[in-house]
């Protein structure tokens, strides 16, 4: 069963309200594809107001005598096998304690089964490291629109995210049913997306909403 959302990171936030000179650093990773990355109407990039960047603001926010690196390793156009390919080299070599993984837009481009041996020889990896590990499923893209074969991808690919959280305990934020839960209130989708494939801001802080419920403040 995937991991509750208000324990999962307790003991790392435990230790986010104390004062110097009992503090100490704490690394967190987004690592993923070009959202995370910060590409909104491409080839623009935004990396202030993308997710990564929301949550921190929010978090330093809510524990204020925190020293808290949050590290984007993301790549645009990449796909979960690339992502894992260079894992150790450019993700484990920051020591994070919270890892967040986001691949579930571009994998579609790989299929399901190679998508879920790359997702999990990453979660594995960092598991055996005792780091913290959140999933993301993928935010929407114009295809939702049109509700065709795409579409039911990515709806496949969010189900293998979903199953994977829920097989290895790790914590799962939801952004595919984010998304869908601001439609269903009669909003508009078009406003969650800047371009074809990527969020607008206001898209982007629904992730960071989703996030940030991880980490309530003690």
């Amino acid at each position: 069963m995937k991991a509750e959302t208000l324990t999962y990171l307790a003991e790392i936030l435990d230790q986010l309200p104390d004062q110097w000179p009992k503090t100490r650093i704490h690394n967190i990773v987004f690592h993923g594809h070009s959202v995370p990355a910060g590409y909104f109407a491409t080839p623009r990039v935004d990396m202030e107001n993308a997710y990564p960047a929301v949550v921190r603001r929010e978090v330093l926010s809510r524990f204020p005598f925190a020293i808290l690196n949050f590290i984007v390793t993301a790549i645009g156009g990449e796909h979960s096998e690339t992502g894992a390919a260079r894992f150790e080299e450019e993700v484990l070599c920051h020591n994070p304690e919270i890892l967040f993984i986001d691949y579930g837009l571009n994998d579609r481009m790989i299929g399901l089964e190679r998508a879920e041996a790359a997702w999990r020889s990453m979660i594995e990896k960092a598991l055996t490291k005792g780091i913290k590990v959140i999933l993301l499923t993928p935010s929407w893209d114009n295809n939702f629109f049109r509700q065709n074969e795409d579409w039911k991808a990515l709806e496949a690919h969010a189900e293998l995210i979903r199953r994977l959280a829920d097989e290895y305990g790790v914590g799962l934020s939801d952004t595919f049913a984010a998304f869908a839960k601001y439609v269903e209130k009669g909003e508009d989708a078009v406003n969650l997306l800047s371009h074809v494939n990527h969020p607008s801001r206001l898209g982007h802080e629904l992730i960071a909403r989703e996030i940030t419920k991880f980490f309530l403040a003690r």
